[in-house]
């Protein structure tokens, strides 16, 4: 058992890189996808490089991440946004392990068994420093596996089916790791092999070293491309035609994107819903008013702020209830009023203020005794005794205790729901003297002495009742939505229902690019079906969805499918597509406009002459890095590179940037002659940037690879 205890000893385990972000996992309702979807796509999650993976094996990769990650950080309830960024880091691993293991088994590329053992015994990878088989130095320590996988052998073939479940638990999580590392391994090598294939050479070297010795200095004026109006440049079909076959690769896609329109309803009160909260609300404030128990009414009212027995500070309320508690004096009654940051209707009743320390320091003893009586006699004796001289610390040793000191701040339990023995306790804390002994009786739980020591920082604070209600939607309201909505929609193609939204009230919105990988429609939760709806195979453009219940039961939606862009090139008459090209055509014509003006130009002063021009200095100008020009708000690698091959004195107009046509003047060139070349580190520096411009090929691989991505079908 001493592996296993010295893992329970490692407390919280940190998690490496790799696991961030890795949460839990919950099933999903796999009924309901079987009744829905084809056998075909019911089994399978996704395809890389042409081979299945089953939603099966796919749910073992997540339950292997899940229980790694429950075992690091001591989770066990899961959010729906952390397993939707847990079942997101399971697929992008899952896919680019399959992409490297394609490429490496075409080049050969192993790990073997005893490359593995050798990182292990080494010890020096990150992830094996992250587990529990660690020395007091945090380095890994393989006896200390050793000895935990011994003891799993032998707790096995024992009976303790808890003791063993203990083991199975870190067992798995090891072989996680292990297979990890295995992998990651795999990838170090490949990338080792393609940063080999990249080399620089001298002349390379020098160029590189020599462009960014020279810094420039320059007057330079901009004729913004905003300065021509848009209506005063026609586009034809053949010019976007042309611009899009220019820059084509842009508007290459690697998921299959559907446009689609939707009208989305928010359900809200309706102003009998309101006119029924007001009523309540003036009850309620009615009973306050005569003296109702705070404790009481605010929990028979649902309110969303819970009464607190102990007095708090106006930081632990509502923003909007600590602005008006703070002007009320005691027995104050405010509201009913409404607060539009929260949609709610509010009521205040400020039974008293107290003014506490907003920190104490304290030390306790627990006091033994047969019954509550006994414990009781046993604290008068301690009280007697610390009286009379005999130190606190030796008391709490003689009953096995530390007498340890401790702070206690408002913040930790400030506005918490607070039970009768600890409104005791804090009471006790808080209203004490320091260096006063007091004795506390807790009801059922035992009998303790406290010593007061010091106290800090005296604050206002309240005893207050709060009923603050949010102004929902009744059912026969949301009723009321939905059957108008349906009838609506009733018989109406796409064409009718946004022809006639408008007049009935709603609102079609358009979602020009939504692909299968989506969480949810238009950042709407729990549109799940919805998003199956969009991408089912049966689902043609011009279709009309089933009227969607959503959200947080609060909104329904119904959905057209306008477009289908299948993975690949978009077309140049795509709406999206046909809109950025023609601003760039745009500004296209507009520069050569503004060329034409700048033609004749001899200087600067010339160029400040055409309408809409502005005038900046830059300095510190290189060729090896883009130039921010305040005057345009742009970033203009273009210009820097031309201002940086001229000598000083030379001017130069008509220069196309951006977001505007420069000219300039070189008003200064200076070159650092302290700098020495060093052609080893030059060629190293060049070597790295290709490097970081080969990261892309984890993309190329994925386009290749022809990845298919299903898990919007289960998930």
């Amino acid at each position: 058992m001493a592996a296993l205890q010295k893992v329970r000893n490692a407390g919280p385990f940190v998690v490496g890189a790799l696991f961030l972000g890795l949460l839990g996992f919950i099933a999903t309702d796999w009924a309901k996808v079987v009744e829905i979807f084809t056998n075909a796509d019911r089994n399978t999650a996704g395809i890389v490089n042409g081979n299945d993976i089953s939603v099966t094996d796919f749910n073992k990769l997540v339950d292997e991440y899940t229980d790694v990650v429950k075992a690091t950080q001591g989770l066990s309830n899961i959010s729906d946004e952390q397993m939707q960024n847990l079942r997101d880091q399971v697929w992008n691993n899952y896919v680019q392990n399959q992409l490297i293991a394609e490429e490496a088994d075409k080049l050969g590329l192993t790990v073997t068994d005893a490359e593995l053992q050798n990182i292990i015994s080494t010890g020096a990878n990150p992830m094996l420093q992250q587990t529990p088989f660690v020395n007091q130095q945090g380095q890994f320590d393989t006896n200390a596996l050793k000895g935990f996988l011994a003891e799993y052998d032998k707790a096995k073939s024992e009976a303790d089916s808890q003791v063993l479940e203990q083991y199975q638990t870190i067992f798995n999580w090891w072989k996680f790791v292990e297979k990890t590392v295995r992998q990651q391994t795999l990838v170090q090598k490949y990338q080792a092999l393609l940063a080999n294939c990249i080399m620089s050479n001298k002349v390379l070297a020098e160029k590189s070293y020599n462009e960014r010795q020279t810094k420039a200095e320059a007057l330079v004026a901009a004729v913004p491309f905003s300065s021509i109006k848009d209506n005063d440049i026609e586009v034809s079909d053949n010019e976007l035609k042309a611009k899009y076959d220019e820059m084509k690769e842009v508007f290459v896609s690697d998921q299959e994107m559907r446009e689609i329109k939707y009208i989305d309803i928010a359900v809200k009160a309706s102003k009998e819903d309101e006119k029924a909260l007001n009523a309540e609300m003036d009850d309620y404030a009615a009973q306050l008013k005569a003296g109702a128990e705070s404790a009481k009414l605010v929990r028979e009212s649902q309110s969303m702020v819970s009464y607190c027995v102990m007095p708090v500070s106006a930081k632990a309320l509502p923003r909007d209830v600590a602005g008006k508690v703070e002007e009320m004096a005691e027995g104050d009654v405010t509201g009913p009023y409404f607060t539009p940051g929260d949609n709610t209707m509010n009521i205040i009743r400020l039974n008293s203020i107290a003014y506490t320390p907003d920190s104490v320091e304290y030390r306790t003893i627990g006091c033994p005794g047969a019954d509550m009586a006994a414990a009781e006699a046993t604290a008068d004796s301690i009280i007697t005794a610390i009286n009379a001289g005999t130190p606190f610390d030796s008391i709490a040793a003689k009953y096995g205790q530390n007498g340890q000191k401790q702070w206690l701040t408002s913040a930790q339990y400030d506005g918490s729901v607070i039970d009768d023995n600890n409104k005791k306790f804090l009471t006790t804390l808080t209203t004490s003297p320091a260096g006063s002994l007091k004795k506390v009786v807790l009801d059922g739980q035992g009998v303790l002495v406290v010593n007061v020591l010091d106290t800090k920082n005296v604050i206002k604070k309240y005893d207050v009742a709060v009923i603050k209600r949010s102004i929902d939607f009744s059912k026969d309201t949301y009723n009321k939505t939905f059957n108008d909505f349906s009838s609506f929609l009733a018989g109406k193609n796409a064409a009718d229902i946004e022809a006639e939204a408008q007049k009935a009230g709603y609102t079609v919105n358009t979602l020009p690019s939504i692909v299968s990988s989506a969480h949810n429609v238009a950042g709407i939760a729990s549109t799940r079906d919805a998003l199956r709806w969009i991408f089912n195979s049966n689902t043609k453009v011009g279709d009309v969805s089933p009227l969607y219940e959503c959200g947080n039961n609060d909104h329904l939606l119904c959905i057209t499918l306008s477009a289908v862009h299948k993975k690949g090139y978009l077309p140049w008459d795509d709406a999206q597509v046909k809109e950025y090209l023609t601003e760039l055509v745009k500004n296209d014509k507009k520069a050569a406009k503004i060329q034409e003006q700048m033609a004749n130009a001899k200087s600067v002063n010339d160029v400040m002459k055409i309408a809409g021009a502005v005038s900046d200095t830059l300095r510190n100008v290189s060729f090896s890095q883009g130039v921010f020009v305040a005057k345009t708000g742009a970033m203009e690698n273009t210009l820097s590179a031309s201002i940086s091959t001229q000598a000083k004195g030379a001017f130069k107009a008509g220069v196309k940037g951006n977001v505007a046509v420069y000219a300039y003047q070189v008003l200064n060139t200076e070159k650092n002659k302290d700098a020495k070349f060093d052609v080893n580190a030059e060629k190293a520096q060049l070597v790295q940037m290709s490097l970081r411009y080969m990261g892309n090929y984890t993309h190329d691989l994925y386009k290749k690879a022809e990845v298919v991505d299903n898990r919007y079908l289960f998930y």
